[in-house]
Order: structure tokens, then sequence, then C-alpha cells
């Protein structure tokens, strides 16, 4: 459901929860009123886009419409390729001369970096839920219904396993592992070569959490997973066992929505630092080693962040953009001609931080003032996760599948 419609329904079905709750004290039948709250919750899931980011219409409005720019920066496209139609947060992922990209539909595609053929393409079998990841010659996807499924990088099949719940994150692979996050919260390591089970963590989550990608990053011999809760949690990636844990930020208000504070998209390491941000929340960046905070602000985020070795970059909920200082967390700079865009995680390639929008829009930055540099067309349809650097050339995985490479100068 897209446009105003929806937008009708989130707001008919939020102002129908809180009469529920309001009135719930009145209602002396305890069945009904729990029968009743439920029913509220259920009409504010299906018509609020703010729980759900990869919507098609942003909460508040129309999207800014795009000014004409006056580029200083030589952008073009290299070239393009189709993979198939991505329901969520799919991204390429490089791997020596290949990417490797994935569609919701089961298609798994493997591309020359340099040229965009094609080098292989195989059928998964079932439709897909999250991926792709690769790493010493194993390549894994989510498939529907909590579907673990593994290849070689020829894309020969490899083994399958099954997950306590959907499979909306990205697998990550490394140091022999394949570590699984679930929408339940329950953090799974299986054995890369074999698809065994060797390890779960179970976190209970919020009464209410959004409908999105909390990602995973591997940092040599531990994993960093971003939590619904303004969580980062990091876990030896052999054994499991927590390393540390730590609160980005906490949920404040009188009602579970207004608690929210999901970590969206996959937390960012540059050094020594681990960045992210959350939803009704914070941006900020805490120790890599010991989850020690560096420093926060507040920020409302349904994607992740980029940084350099200068600044943190963050697209907040309304379509902004703003950089801060590294060192401290200090705002530098913020641009608000995107507004309800529903921005792309940032990603800093050379002189600017690009990101993509709802219509497929690639948008080129000055990283150190916020002025637009260049901007290039893709397919027309959203862009939901971070850019991937390969070489010369920033590549955007779009709705409708199609993976662009655009040549930065």
């Amino acid at each position: 459901m897209t446009g105003r419609p929806a937008a009708r329904q989130a707001r008919a079905g939020f102002v129908l929860f809180v009469r529920l709750i309001a009135f719930q004290d009145k209602v002396t039948d305890m069945r009904m009123t729990k029968k009743l709250v439920g029913l509220g919750v259920l009409a504010l899931l299906a018509g609020c886009s703010s729980l759900n980011p990869f919507g098609s219409k942003s909460k508040g409005g129309d999207p800014a419409p795009l000014t004409d720019i006056k580029g200083t920066m030589a952008v073009r496209t290299a070239w393009t390729a189709s993979v198939g139609k991505g329901a969520g947060a799919f991204a390429p992922v490089q791997d020596g001369g290949s990417i490797y990209a994935a569609g919701a539909d089961g298609a798994i595609v493997a591309l020359d970096a340099a040229s965009g053929r094609q080098l292989w393409r195989v059928a998964a079998g079932t439709s897909l839920s999250a991926g792709v990841s690769v790493a010493d010659g194993v390549l894994v996807v989510g498939a529907v219904k909590g579907g673990l499924l593994a290849f070689d990088t020829s894309g020969k099949a490899l083994w399958k396993a099954q997950a306590s719940s959907e499979i909306l994150s990205a697998p990550v692979v490394g140091q022999g592992m394949v570590v699984v996050l679930s929408l339940d919260s329950r953090v799974v390591g299986y054995d890369a070569k074999t698809g065994d089970k060797k390890w779960t963590v179970q976190r209970i989550a919020p009464a209410l959490t959004m409908r999105n990608s909390p990602g995973m990053v591997i940092n040599g011999k531990e994993v960093i997973v971003a939590q619904p809760g303004g969580k980062l949690l990091a876990l030896a990636l052999a054994t499991g066992a927590t390393r540390w844990e730590a609160a980005l930020a906490e949920g404040r208000g009188a009602t579970e929505l207004e608690r929210v504070t999901d970590v969206g998209g996959v937390p960012f390491i540059f050094e020594r630092d681990v960045c992210a941000a959350s939803y009704q929340g914070r941006i900020g960046c805490f120790d890599v080693a010991t989850g020690a905070p560096r420093w926060n602000k507040e920020f409302s985020s349904h994607v992740g962040v980029g940084a350099d070795q200068r600044f943190v970059f963050g697209a907040d909920d309304k379509g902004n953009l703003a950089a801060f200082n590294r060192d401290g967390g200090a705002s530098a700079w913020r641009n608000d001609k995107l507004a309800l865009r529903r921005l792309s995680t940032p990603v800093s390639v050379g002189r600017a931080v690009a990101v993509g929008d709802l219509e497929g829009v690639v948008h080129f930055l000055s990283r150190e003032d916020g002025a637009f540099l260049a901007r290039v067309k893709t397919d027309g349809s959203a862009i939901h996760s971070a850019g991937l650097i390969a070489g010369s050339n920033l590549i955007f995985q779009t709705q409708s599948g199609t993976v662009t490479a655009i040549a930065v100068e």
C-alpha cells in the first residue's frame, strides 16, 4: 500500500490504537479489551510507514522536489546489470574481482566488477529475504520462512539450514563461521563449511520493534550486531560469547511506539571506532574493542551511518543529511534539501558523501560542507542500502533489481 491511502491508514491506525488504550480501563470484559487493543496494534502496524522503513511514502508529506544543481564533480554511469527485485535492503558485495548480488525472486548473480559482465546466475529455488554475503569461498543468503542457503563462489549449492524466524538482515561470513540474526532477536553461528549450528545467543526484544534490517559486521574474531532497543552487541565468532554490550539509545515516552529505538542498518567500523544510529534515538561512536562510548548525539534514523577520517555521516528519518566530527561528535554541517526523500545509508567516497533516495537518484554532496556536487539517476526505483565502493566505482542496487556502477572521479 503506497501514497496518501497508506498515510491515511497509518493515521487512522494510530488514532484507533490511542483511543483503545485511553478507554482500556473502562472496558469491563478483559478478554474483549485484549482483542481490541490487539486489533489497534495490527491496524497501526499495517498502515504506519514509520515502522516500515522500506515503505514507498515518507511520513509527513511529499518528498522535496529536486532543483537544478551546478555539478562540480565528474560522475557517470559505468555499467548496469539486472538482478531481480529486492523487497528490502538487498545490497551487492565484492569478493576479489567479482560483485555478487541477489534479488527477492531468488536470483543470485556474479558480475565482473570492472565491466558488469555476468559471470553466472543461479536460481535459489525459493524467494529470498536477505543477502548477500561472501567470504572464504562461501556465499550465503536468507530465504523466506527463515531459510539459510549457502553456495560456493561458482554458484554451486553447498548446504541449507533453518533459522528460528524470518531473516531480514544479511547474514555475515568470516573466520569459518556464518552468523545469522533473525527477526526474533536470536543470533546463531553456523559452521561455514557444513552448516552445522555451533552456538545461539538470544536477546529479549522490546514489545514493539521496526520491521527493518539491523545489520552485523565482522571485526577480526568478533561480530558486532545491531539490536532492537538501541543496543550494539559484540560476540566471539567461534563461541558466541559476549565480548561487550553497549547502549546507543534508550526508549523514552509513554507508549511502546514512542519507545522504539531500534538501531538501523549495519554498524560502521573505521579504525578503532564503531558507529551507528537508531530510530528515535541517537547517533554515536564506541570503542570497537571495549564498547566504551566515545560520543553520541540526538538523532533519528532508519538506516546505517558512513564515516571517514574526519566525519561520521547520518541520514535522518526526515531526509536531512548531517555530518559530525568523528573526534567528539560536534556538528559539522546539515543539508535539508532532500526532505522526505527516504535517504539510504551514506557512504564517503573521495571528496564526497553519496546517498540514494526513494526515486533511485544518487546524490553526491561535499564531505566538507554538504553542498551538492553531482547527481546520477538510476532506474527510478528506491535505493535502500548503502553503496559499495569497488575500485573507482560506487555500486548501488535498486528496489527493482538494477545494479548500477557509478564511476567517480
